[in-house]
C-alpha cells in the first residue's frame, strides 16, 4: 500500500478531514461517514458498516488502488476491484453463503452488512 494511501485510511479510522496531493478525505459529523476524493471526484463513502465505492468518472489504476486500499483496511478481507479484458469487477463477500462472489462494478455499489442483498 502507498504511503498517501495509508495516511488515507488513518483519516478515515479516526474520522478526520485530510488532503495531500490528488486525494482527500471529509468528515461528515451529521452523517458520521468519511468521503473519499481522487481529484475532486467521490470515490468512496465509508462508514461504521459499510463502504461504497465510486469510480468518480474514471476508471483508472489510480483510483482502483485507492479503492482498494480502502477495502483492505475498511472492507471484509479479500473484498477487492479488479480488472479483466479492460473492464472492472468487484469480489465482495455474501453473508448469506459465507463465500465471495464477482460481480460488475458500478459506481454507487455498497458493500457491507447486508449490501449484497441491496445490490444483487
Amino acid at each position: 500500500m502507498r504511503k498517501i494511501e495509508t495516511q488515507m485510511n488513518a483519516a478515515v479510522h479516526s474520522s478526520k478531514n485530510w488532503t495531500s496531493g490528488n486525494t482527500s478525505v471529509q468528515f461528515d459529523a451529521d452523517d458520521n461517514v468519511s468521503r473519499v476524493y481522487l481529484h475532486g471526484n467521490h470515490i468512496a463513502t465509508v462508514s461504521d458498516d459499510s463502504v461504497q465505492l465510486f469510480d468518480g468518472g474514471w476508471q483508472s489504476h489510480t483510483t482502483k488502488s485507492r479503492l482498494n486500499a480502502i477495502l483492505a483496511e475498511h472492507g471484509v478481507t479479500g473484498e477487492r476491484v479488479f480488472q479483466r479484458n479492460w473492464t472492472w469487477f468487484v469480489r465482495q463477500f455474501d453473508d448469506a453463503t459465507g463465500e465471495f462472489v464477482e460481480s460488475p462494478f458500478y459506481s454507487g455499489l455498497n458493500l457491507g452488512e447486508g449490501a449484497l442483498a441491496l445490490t444483487a
